[in-house]
């Protein structure tokens, strides 16, 4: 599960990348009841927040070529020594680490079957404040080419340990955790999958996205579609997980919605 304990390894920020920060900052605000708090001297940055609590952050798309899209940061003590250990991997570096005023130190990067992601090595600012909880991330997943590779790349550069759960029909879903980063047994921060040939032919492609709780599934989704959203997989009951669905924003961000049940915890 997700904590605000960020070990190494563990997501500790989210932040959403958009054309027109203005019309995602309300479509969230309508959908997920959170507000928004811009930055004047962050170029356009600013803080999702839920409660008074920073749940998320967005800002303009900054990088050539660059579409809408949420990016998850993965907690490091060292952010040079993870770009190191990225390359090594056989990754690439798509930002090189960089200080964002005292606030930390990030850096951004590709996987080798080209899903984007971050790290986020704190100073100021430790990370989100909250996970978890109605209308927050709680959890990560991963969509992917080749999870066994996927796997071999993760365990390199943050030493994630998996647990591969067979889903039916020849499909594997595989929990990452990292070393620290929980109890035994609730210790799974996010999911990987290998992507059917049905859904890269209908245009998915690796990535990482955040899933958010949420009360009610439907009224969530309904409120996501009807603000401009559109479906990737409408609500579907998962056993033992709860009652889940995934949309993609009005400028195409792609995010899941999870009604947990009351039996289970991510």
């Amino acid at each position: 599960m997700l904590t605000t304990n960020f070990v190494p390894g563990t997501p500790n920020w989210l932040d959403l990348g958009a054309p027109d920060t203005d019309a995602a900052a309300r479509f969230y605000m309508t959908v997920l009841s959170w507000s928004y708090e811009p930055l004047p001297e962050a170029g356009g940055y600013g803080f999702f927040r839920l409660d008074g609590s920073t749940v998320a952050a967005l800002g303009p798309l900054t990088e050539e070529g660059a579409t809408a899209g949420w990016t998850l940061y993965f907690a490091t003590e060292d952010a040079d020594a993870t770009a190191d250990a990225v390359r090594a991997a056989g990754g690439s570096v798509r930002v090189e680490p960089d200080d964002v005023f005292t606030a930390g130190r990030l850096a951004a990067f590709t996987d080798p079957q080209g899903a984007e992601f971050a790290v986020w090595q704190p100073r100021d600012i430790g990370g989100l404040e909250k996970v978890m909880d109605r209308g927050s991330m709680c959890w990560t997943e991963l969509y992917t080419t080749d999870a066994g590779a996927a796997k071999s790349f993760y365990s390199a550069v943050f030493s994630w340990s998996y647990d591969d759960q067979e889903m039916g029909g020849g499909m594997t879903y595989t929990l990452a955790s990292s070393p620290g980063g929980g109890a035994e047994g609730d210790a799974a921060q996010g999911g990987m999958m290998t992507l059917p040939k049905e859904n890269l032919d209908a245009g998915s492609r690796p990535e990482w996205h955040p899933y958010f709780c949420v009360d009610d599934c439907d009224a969530t989704y309904a409120a996501a579609t009807g603000n401009g959203g559109s479906t990737l997989v409408p609500p579907v009951d998962v056993p033992g997980v709860g009652r889940l669905a995934m949309v993609r924003d009005p400028a195409g961000a792609v995010f899941g919605i999870i009604m947990g049940d009351p039996n289970y915890q991510l």
